[in-house]
Formats: C-alpha cells, sequence, structure tokens
C-alpha cells in the first residue's frame, strides 16, 4: 500500500561532537533561527514552535569513520531560486566552504558539510511540470550536470539576511547504506515509497510524486555496519503524515510487510510511530 502522499519531513536530529560549535555553524552559516538550548540540546529553525533541527552533544566524541553507513546529506529545500541564491551568499560571506554544485534537472544543488564532516545540500526544486520523465512514464529522470552558478547568483544581488526563509524545510535525507536493494525494499515494502529513479548503486525512493525524500546510496559502504553511536550522525528522521487516519494506515502497512521486513514498529507515548530502517537509522512518524 503507498504511503501517504502528502507525507514530508518535518525535522532531523543530528548528534554533534561540539554543541557550541555547531550550533553557531548552524545558526550563522546556514541561517537557522535558535529557537532553545539547554542541558546539551539545542533547537534550531524559522519557526519557533516547530524546530526544523535538533543537535545533541556526544560527551565522549570519535572521529566519523568514512567507510561506515548513516548520513550522506541533510538537503534543506528553499521555496525559489532567490532564496537559495541567498543562502548560497549567506554561506559565501561566512566564508565557508562549498565542495559542489550540481544541476539535478529536477533542483538545482549546492553541497557542503558541517563542522563534523556531515553532508548538506542546499537546493530548489524546478516546477513539477518541467520535470523530465523516463521512457517508461514512471518516476523522473535525474542527472548530474553543471550548475549554471552565474545565472543563480543573479537571483539575488543584495547582502543576505540572517537567517533562511521560514518556508525553508528539510526536502530530503540521502543515507550511506549497507545493500541497496536491501533498504529500497524496505522503503518500497514496509513504508509504501515509491522508487522514482536509480543510479549504479544509488536508489531513490518517496511519496506523492516527489523527485525522493530517501536517498540511498552504497557508494562508500557497501557491505559496511553503522558508526558508533560515540561518533557524530545523523540520529533521527521525523516525518509528519497528513492525518490520524494516515499514520493508522501505515501501523498495519507495517505490521502487513512483517514477513519481508525486520522493522518492529512501536508507538510512543507522544502517539507517534517509531522503527528502524535496515540500516539503523531511527524513523518517526507522526501527523499533522
Amino acid at each position: 500500500m503507498a504511503i501517504d502522499p502528502d507525507l514530508r519531513i518535518s525535522a532531523v536530529e543530528l548528534a554533534v561532537s561540539d554543541l557550541a560549535r555547531s550550533a553557531d555553524f548552524y545558526e550563522r552559516v546556514l541561517g537557522l533561527a535558535p529557537i532553545s538550548r539547554e542541558d546539551g540540546i539545542a533547537h534550531l529553525g524559522p519557526d519557533p514552535e516547530h524546530p526544523l533541527l535538533t543537535l545533541t552533544d556526544i560527551a565522549s566524541p570519535t572521529p566519523l569513520p568514512p567507510g561506515a553507513s548513516g548520513l550522506y546529506h541533510v538537503a534543506w529545500l528553499h521555496p525559489d531560486r532567490a532564496r537559495l541564491a541567498e543562502s548560497v551568499r549567506r554561506v559565501a560571506a561566512a566564508r565557508w566552504p562549498f565542495e559542489g554544485a550540481s544541476d539535478h534537472g529536477v533542483s538545482e544543488a549546492l553541497y557542503l558539510s558541517d563542522p563534523d564532516g556531515l553532508g548538506i545540500e542546499l537546493y530548489a526544486d524546478r516546477p513539477r511540470e518541467l520535470w523530465e520523465r523516463p521512457a517508461s512514464g514512471h518516476g523522473v529522470s535525474m542527472v548530474t550536470l553543471p550548475l549554471d552558478l552565474e545565472d543563480l547568483l543573479a537571483q539575488f544581488d543584495e547582502e543576505p539576511g540572517p537567517t533562511v526563509s521560514p518556508r525553508t524545510g528539510v526536502g530530503h535525507v540521502h543515507m550511506k547504506v549497507a545493500d541497496v536493494p536491501r533498504a529500497s525494499a524496505f522503503y518500497r515494502n514496509a513504508l509504501g515509497l515509491e522508487e522514482q529513479a536509480q543510479l549504479p548503486s544509488a536508489a531513490f525512493l518517496s511519496a506523492g510524486g516527489y523527485h525522493h525524500h530517501v536517498g540511498l546510496n552504497s557508494w562508500q559502504s557497501r557491505g559496511a555496519a553503522a558508526a558508533p553511536d560515540s561518533a557524530p550522525g545523523l540520529r533521527r528522521v521525523e516525518l509528519e503524515l497528513s492525518d490520524a487516519a494516515a499514520l493508522d494506515a501505515l501501523e498495519r502497512t507495517l505490521a502487513d510487510a512483517r514477513g519481508d521486513s525486520d522493522a518492529h514498529p512501536a508507538r510512543t507515548q507522544d502517539g507517534s510511530l517509531s522503527l528502524r530502517d535496515p540500516d539503523g537509522q531511527l524513523l518517526s512518524f507522526s501527523h499533522r
């Protein structure tokens, strides 16, 4: 059964090696406004009622193993090209290095890493009616072409503001996995996402025909175990469905898929549904 087409990623939680350093980066460089900070936890985002990012301090951090499964990048979706250009200018003004930039056909994206080396994508979508489709008509055609950075920056030629647009959110999460077919089968069969595109050793899945809410690759992590809890990384992905009925439907889908999945969903005190994917990534589902 297909998952609720109105699914969206509402927040992510990252564990970091130095909370003060990371909070400063995400506020000053990325433009996520601080909301609260106490007891080794910081919340940030443009809406004080609904933090987009939670940072948790690791008491005795160890380095992030480069070949481990885990986060590839968190992708911050901007409402339009002008707001993306503003974010690019904000990062550049802070003298933080970019590591890449691409035109993916469906979107325009730039890449960087946070102080712990955790990947970040800043992007804006092209209108859906402009997305190219494969000959089969199913999914989308995603490409990796040079980004016309000059044209993008021309969309915003002022001094960047201190914070991102309030319409900025987490558009997708891309993860390094040990086995792409295994992980993709879980997101398709257990959760009900649809595969939209494939690349060598990578898969992209979504709800509602979006190009992807979840990216999976084994470019660096084939057969690898997850990083230890003492290393920086992605700790939780919070996903939001449209209503309680959609959450109940997901719970039934997971129950029906138990024979094909090792997922063990559990309802938490706040009514959300939590489970781990085949690589141990914690996913939490709630409803609006």
